[in-house]
């Protein structure tokens, strides 16, 4: 079975916007996702690190509502 992997924080930007996501805002070293939704807006904050700890991006996935499988190697 394969593991999260360990992203940049512009690869999960990137993967977020590839599901609809747009970036709102910057402020140092976080960026600031968001998407709307037909009941609302879902806010994603990510880091924008070299490496995003594991348990960084499961709250993130959490947070966003995308697949697991989207951040698998």
């Amino acid at each position: 079975m394969p593991k999260l992997g360990v992203f940049f924080g512009a690869e999960i930007c990137a993967i977020l916007a590839a599901e609809g996501f747009q970036q709102v805002r910057r402020r140092g070293s976080n960026v600031v996702m968001q998407r709307q939704t037909s009941v609302g807006s879902i806010t994603v904050p990510v880091p924008d690190h070299r490496e995003v700890r594991i348990s960084t991006l499961q709250s993130i996935i959490r947070q966003s509502g995308v697949g697991k499988q989207r951040f698998l190697r």
